[in-house]
């Protein structure tokens, strides 16, 4: 039984990233996957209950059996992989702004990179998810300009009021929001993870670009704190896709 295994290290222009692979003493010797940014937890597969209803609350208000979703961030592939699971899934865009991390899915190094990688559905594109939220147009494809999706899942920032860059702010405006909801199509999703409770000024602002928004409150286990946490999955309609 190993205690600690650094997987991969790299420095980026966001800052240095690293993948971590340890056994928790406190739960029996279970392993656990850690990503690092800089000195910041990014995420751990100990907590994915949230990251996982992200898609799978999407997914249950959505209709039809050839949708077509995009993902922001990929992390260690929990939303990615529970969007999948649904056969009405027929294309998946996952877009992750770090190529280390597409990297370790691409390599195996991470529980849920192969079956993702391997699936036919899926594909992983190193981008700027905020860049291309927001840039003109109906669509996040260059190559496809009328491509609108059917949910864009979004699971970057910590809560719309606390970024992980503070050039991603544009996103969480009128006109940040206006842009992406461009992108979806008429009666499509926006869905939004938050490590924060519900915000109520976040709630008006998706009311004034979307349709009937509501948040929903995750819970699940913390071994580490006792008794239970809670993150916001966020979910509006879009009208018009204009």
């Amino acid at each position: 039984m190993f205690d600690f295994e650094e997987l991969d290290y790299q420095k980026t222009p966001h800052g240095e990233i690293s993948l971590r692979r340890r056994a928790e003493p406190r739960l029996a010797g279970q392993i656990v996957y850690e990503v690092k940014l800089g000195d910041e937890f990014l995420m751990s597969s100990l907590f994915t209950e949230s990251e996982i209803q992200l898609a799978r609350l999407a997914l249950a208000e959505l209709e039809g059996d050839s949708l077509d979703i995009l993902v922001g961030g990929l992390g260690l592939g929990y939303t990615a992989m529970a969007a999948l699971e649904s056969p009405a899934v027929s294309a998946l865009t996952v877009v992750e702004v770090m190529a280390p991390v597409i990297d370790w899915h691409r390599r195996g190094l991470v529980p849920l990179g192969e079956p993702l990688v391997a699936d036919p559905r899926s594909r992983l594109l190193q981008a700027d998810f905020f860049a291309l939220a927001m840039a003109p147009g109906n669509s996040f494809f260059e190559e496809q300009p009328q491509r609108q999706v059917d949910a864009v899942l979004l699971d970057i920032d910590h809560s719309p009021s606390h970024w992980l860059n503070p050039s991603n702010s544009g996103l969480y405006t009128p006109e940040g929001l206006h842009c992406l909801a461009r992108k979806i199509r008429p009666g499509g999703l926006f869905g939004l993870w938050s490590n924060e409770p519900p915000s109520d000024p976040f709630m008006r602002l998706l009311e004034s670009q979307f349709v009937s928004p509501a948040s929903h409150v995750v819970s699940f286990p913390n071994p580490y704190q006792g008794g239970e946490s809670a993150c916001t999955v966020y979910l509006a309609r879009n009208a018009t896709g204009a």
